[in-house]
Protein backbone atom coordinates (compact mmCIF):
# COMPACT_ATOMS: atom_id res chain seq x y z
CA UNK A 1 0.00 0.00 0.00
CA UNK A 2 1.40 3.50 -1.47
CA UNK A 3 1.71 5.98 1.73
CA UNK A 4 -0.32 8.42 2.17
CA UNK A 5 2.61 11.21 3.23
CA UNK A 6 6.23 9.83 2.85
CA UNK A 7 8.84 11.81 4.13
CA UNK A 8 12.29 11.02 2.29
CA UNK A 9 15.75 12.75 3.87
CA UNK A 10 14.55 15.99 4.37
CA UNK A 11 17.03 18.86 5.08
CA UNK A 12 16.32 22.42 5.74
CA UNK A 13 18.38 25.18 6.77
CA UNK A 14 17.23 28.71 8.41
CA UNK A 15 19.22 31.48 6.31
CA UNK A 16 19.48 35.13 8.01
CA UNK A 17 22.16 38.09 7.07
CA UNK A 18 24.50 35.95 9.79
CA UNK A 19 24.22 33.19 8.13
CA UNK A 20 22.87 29.46 7.86
CA UNK A 21 21.28 27.63 10.59
CA UNK A 22 20.50 23.85 9.62
CA UNK A 23 17.20 23.27 11.13
CA UNK A 24 16.02 19.27 10.24
CA UNK A 25 18.45 17.07 8.83
CA UNK A 26 17.97 13.95 7.15
CA UNK A 27 13.96 13.43 8.32
CA UNK A 28 12.62 10.27 6.70
CA UNK A 29 8.81 8.62 7.88
CA UNK A 30 5.77 7.88 6.46
CA UNK A 31 2.38 7.45 7.30
CA UNK A 32 -0.26 5.43 5.91
CA UNK A 33 -4.23 5.62 5.39
CA UNK A 34 -5.75 6.43 8.59
CA UNK A 35 -2.79 6.56 11.01
CA UNK A 36 -2.26 8.98 13.65
CA UNK A 37 1.13 9.90 14.64
CA UNK A 38 2.70 12.29 16.73
CA UNK A 39 5.93 14.32 16.64
CA UNK A 40 7.59 15.04 19.55
CA UNK A 41 11.10 16.88 20.15
CA UNK A 42 13.21 18.86 22.39
CA UNK A 43 11.72 22.98 22.37
CA UNK A 44 13.33 24.70 19.04
CA UNK A 45 14.30 21.75 17.19
CA UNK A 46 12.09 22.26 14.30
CA UNK A 47 8.39 20.46 14.46
CA UNK A 48 6.68 23.32 13.25
CA UNK A 49 9.01 23.92 10.65
CA UNK A 50 8.59 20.27 9.69
CA UNK A 51 4.73 20.70 9.07
CA UNK A 52 5.45 24.04 7.21
CA UNK A 53 6.86 21.86 4.94
CA UNK A 54 4.25 18.94 4.84
CA UNK A 55 2.22 22.16 3.88
CA UNK A 56 4.08 23.49 1.42
CA UNK A 57 4.38 26.30 2.98
CA UNK A 58 8.52 26.45 2.36
CA UNK A 59 10.48 23.76 0.49
CA UNK A 60 13.25 21.74 1.65
CA UNK A 61 16.71 22.10 0.63
CA UNK A 62 16.99 18.44 0.28
CA UNK A 63 15.21 15.41 -0.16
CA UNK A 64 11.08 14.38 -1.21
CA UNK A 65 8.07 14.81 -0.36
CA UNK A 66 5.34 12.64 -1.60
CA UNK A 67 1.40 12.92 -1.26
CA UNK A 68 -0.01 9.57 -2.44
CA UNK A 69 3.03 8.51 -4.11
CA UNK A 70 3.34 12.08 -5.91
CA UNK A 71 6.04 15.01 -5.29
CA UNK A 72 4.68 17.21 -3.05
CA UNK A 73 5.70 20.64 -4.58
CA UNK A 74 2.93 23.53 -3.18
CA UNK A 75 0.35 23.81 -0.72
CA UNK A 76 -2.78 21.42 -1.11
CA UNK A 77 -5.91 21.34 -1.01
CA UNK A 78 -5.75 17.87 0.10
CA UNK A 79 -3.87 18.66 3.28
CA UNK A 80 -5.61 20.33 6.47
CA UNK A 81 -3.96 22.06 8.82
CA UNK A 82 -5.41 22.74 12.39
CA UNK A 83 -3.36 25.47 14.23
CA UNK A 84 -2.72 26.07 17.95
CA UNK A 85 -5.33 29.14 17.92
CA UNK A 86 -8.65 28.75 16.18
CA UNK A 87 -8.57 31.44 14.56
CA UNK A 88 -12.82 32.17 14.57
CA UNK A 89 -13.66 35.46 13.82
CA UNK A 90 -16.17 37.09 16.12
CA UNK A 91 -17.91 39.02 13.55
CA UNK A 92 -18.80 35.71 11.85
CA UNK A 93 -21.22 33.26 13.69
CA UNK A 94 -19.66 29.93 14.04
CA UNK A 95 -21.99 28.33 11.20
CA UNK A 96 -20.07 31.25 8.74
CA UNK A 97 -16.39 30.41 10.41
CA UNK A 98 -16.97 26.58 9.97
CA UNK A 99 -17.98 27.58 6.11
CA UNK A 100 -14.49 30.47 5.71
CA UNK A 101 -12.52 27.75 4.21
CA UNK A 102 -14.80 26.11 1.68
CA UNK A 103 -15.09 30.02 0.58
CA UNK A 104 -11.86 31.15 0.26
CA UNK A 105 -11.65 27.79 -1.97
CA UNK A 106 -14.06 28.74 -3.75
CA UNK A 107 -16.12 25.25 -3.10
CA UNK A 108 -19.39 26.44 -0.86
CA UNK A 109 -21.62 25.09 -2.36
CA UNK A 110 -25.65 24.07 -1.36
CA UNK A 111 -23.61 20.56 -0.90
CA UNK A 112 -21.02 21.76 1.12
CA UNK A 113 -23.43 24.47 3.66
CA UNK A 114 -25.43 20.77 3.85
CA UNK A 115 -22.55 19.04 5.22
CA UNK A 116 -21.38 22.27 7.40
CA UNK A 117 -24.49 21.55 8.81
CA UNK A 118 -25.05 17.71 9.76
CA UNK A 119 -20.95 17.95 11.23
CA UNK A 120 -22.17 21.12 13.44
CA UNK A 121 -24.58 19.04 14.88
CA UNK A 122 -23.20 15.53 14.92
CA UNK A 123 -20.30 17.00 17.03
CA UNK A 124 -22.75 19.03 19.08
CA UNK A 125 -22.36 22.57 17.86
CA UNK A 126 -25.76 22.68 16.34
CA UNK A 127 -27.47 24.74 18.80
CA UNK A 128 -24.64 27.20 19.06
CA UNK A 129 -24.38 27.40 14.88
CA UNK A 130 -25.49 31.03 15.17
CA UNK A 131 -23.50 32.07 17.85
CA UNK A 132 -19.93 34.22 17.95
CA UNK A 133 -16.87 32.76 19.12
CA UNK A 134 -17.13 34.66 22.00
CA UNK A 135 -20.25 32.86 23.70
CA UNK A 136 -18.45 29.37 23.21
CA UNK A 137 -16.13 27.81 25.50
CA UNK A 138 -11.90 27.50 24.47
CA UNK A 139 -12.90 23.52 23.72
CA UNK A 140 -16.27 24.25 21.40
CA UNK A 141 -14.47 26.46 19.50
CA UNK A 142 -11.67 23.84 19.05
CA UNK A 143 -13.90 21.24 18.01
CA UNK A 144 -15.75 24.32 15.32
CA UNK A 145 -12.08 24.60 13.90
CA UNK A 146 -11.85 21.23 13.45
CA UNK A 147 -14.88 20.82 11.65
CA UNK A 148 -14.00 23.68 9.07
CA UNK A 149 -10.93 21.48 8.71
CA UNK A 150 -12.89 18.50 8.15
CA UNK A 151 -15.48 20.30 5.32
CA UNK A 152 -12.92 20.49 2.54
CA UNK A 153 -12.24 16.52 3.36
CA UNK A 154 -8.66 16.65 3.50
CA UNK A 155 -6.51 13.52 2.79
CA UNK A 156 -4.44 14.23 5.60
CA UNK A 157 -4.47 17.17 9.02
CA UNK A 158 -1.39 18.22 10.13
CA UNK A 159 -2.12 19.45 14.31
CA UNK A 160 0.33 22.03 15.36
CA UNK A 161 -0.67 21.46 18.68
CA UNK A 162 -3.82 22.49 18.45
CA UNK A 163 -5.05 22.00 22.50
CA UNK A 164 -1.72 24.29 23.76
CA UNK A 165 -4.04 27.57 24.19
CA UNK A 166 -6.55 25.56 26.62
CA UNK A 167 -6.18 24.95 30.35
CA UNK A 168 -4.95 21.93 31.95
CA UNK A 169 -8.71 20.07 32.79
CA UNK A 170 -9.47 21.53 29.45
CA UNK A 171 -7.13 20.22 27.30
CA UNK A 172 -7.79 16.77 28.47
CA UNK A 173 -11.18 16.93 27.33
CA UNK A 174 -10.89 18.15 24.14
CA UNK A 175 -7.90 16.36 22.93
CA UNK A 176 -10.00 13.37 24.12
CA UNK A 177 -12.33 14.81 22.17
CA UNK A 178 -11.30 15.71 18.95
CA UNK A 179 -8.60 12.68 19.08
CA UNK A 180 -11.99 10.75 18.98
CA UNK A 181 -13.83 12.55 16.13
CA UNK A 182 -10.42 12.58 14.02
CA UNK A 183 -10.42 8.38 14.53
CA UNK A 184 -14.27 8.25 13.53
CA UNK A 185 -13.69 10.00 10.23
CA UNK A 186 -10.91 7.76 9.53
CA UNK A 187 -8.54 10.60 8.54
CA UNK A 188 -4.66 10.44 8.60
CA UNK A 189 -3.22 12.59 10.85
CA UNK A 190 -0.03 13.98 12.25
CA UNK A 191 0.44 15.77 15.63
CA UNK A 192 2.91 18.30 16.56
CA UNK A 193 2.91 18.10 20.48
CA UNK A 194 5.62 18.90 23.52
CA UNK A 195 3.13 17.27 25.46
CA UNK A 196 4.37 13.78 25.76
CA UNK A 197 1.03 12.32 27.26
CA UNK A 198 -0.87 13.77 24.82
CA UNK A 199 1.40 12.47 22.23
CA UNK A 200 0.78 9.18 23.90
CA UNK A 201 -2.63 8.92 24.22
CA UNK A 202 -3.66 10.44 20.80
CA UNK A 203 -1.22 8.52 18.22
CA UNK A 204 -0.64 4.99 16.87
CA UNK A 205 3.60 5.55 16.52
CA UNK A 206 5.44 8.71 18.09
CA UNK A 207 8.29 10.27 15.66
CA UNK A 208 10.78 11.45 18.35
CA UNK A 209 12.89 13.93 17.29
CA UNK A 210 16.93 14.83 18.42
CA UNK A 211 17.85 18.52 19.20
CA UNK A 212 18.51 21.07 16.15
CA UNK A 213 19.07 20.00 13.69
CA UNK A 214 16.84 17.51 14.48
CA UNK A 215 16.84 14.17 13.04
CA UNK A 216 14.70 11.13 14.16
CA UNK A 217 16.08 9.18 17.05
CA UNK A 218 13.56 6.48 17.09
CA UNK A 219 9.75 5.66 15.75
CA UNK A 220 7.70 3.92 18.79
CA UNK A 221 5.16 1.70 17.78
CA UNK A 222 1.96 2.58 20.68
CA UNK A 223 -0.51 -0.11 21.12
CA UNK A 224 -3.28 -0.35 24.33
CA UNK A 225 -5.11 -3.51 24.97
CA UNK A 226 -8.32 -1.91 25.77
CA UNK A 227 -12.21 -2.52 25.11
CA UNK A 228 -12.32 1.19 24.08
CA UNK A 229 -9.55 2.74 23.03
CA UNK A 230 -9.96 6.25 24.13
CA UNK A 231 -7.17 8.75 24.83
CA UNK A 232 -8.53 9.13 28.21
CA UNK A 233 -8.83 5.31 28.70
CA UNK A 234 -4.97 5.27 27.58
CA UNK A 235 -3.85 7.58 30.60
CA UNK A 236 -5.58 5.27 32.90
CA UNK A 237 -3.56 2.23 31.30
CA UNK A 238 -0.86 0.41 32.62
CA UNK A 239 1.22 0.64 29.28
CA UNK A 240 1.13 4.88 29.64
CA UNK A 241 3.80 5.31 31.77
CA UNK A 242 5.83 2.66 29.83
CA UNK A 243 5.76 4.09 27.15
CA UNK A 244 5.74 8.20 28.30
CA UNK A 245 9.22 6.89 30.14
CA UNK A 246 10.54 5.42 26.94
CA UNK A 247 9.67 8.35 25.26
CA UNK A 248 11.02 10.78 27.81
CA UNK A 249 14.50 8.92 28.26
CA UNK A 250 15.02 9.41 24.75
CA UNK A 251 14.70 12.93 24.53
CA UNK A 252 17.03 13.12 27.32
CA UNK A 253 19.69 10.70 26.18
CA UNK A 254 22.41 13.34 26.05
CA UNK A 255 21.56 14.73 29.44
CA UNK A 256 22.73 14.23 32.90
CA UNK A 257 20.87 11.09 34.46
CA UNK A 258 17.99 12.75 36.69
CA UNK A 259 14.71 10.82 38.48
CA UNK A 260 12.34 9.15 36.26
CA UNK A 261 9.12 11.60 34.95
CA UNK A 262 5.88 11.08 34.89
CA UNK A 263 2.40 12.68 34.26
Amino acid sequence: MTPILELKHIDYSYHTPDGETKALSDISFCLTKGEFVSVVGPSGCGKSTLLSLIDGLMKPDKGTLLLNGSPLTENSDRIGYMLQHDHLFEWRSIYRNVLLGAEISRKLTPETKRRAKEMLEQYGLKQFARSRPSELSGGMRQRAALIRTLLLEPELLLLDEPFSALDYQTRLTVSDDIGQIIRRSGKTALLVTHDLSEAVSLADRVVILTRRPASVARILPISFDLEEDTPLARRNAPEFKTYFNEIWKELNRDEPTGPERTK
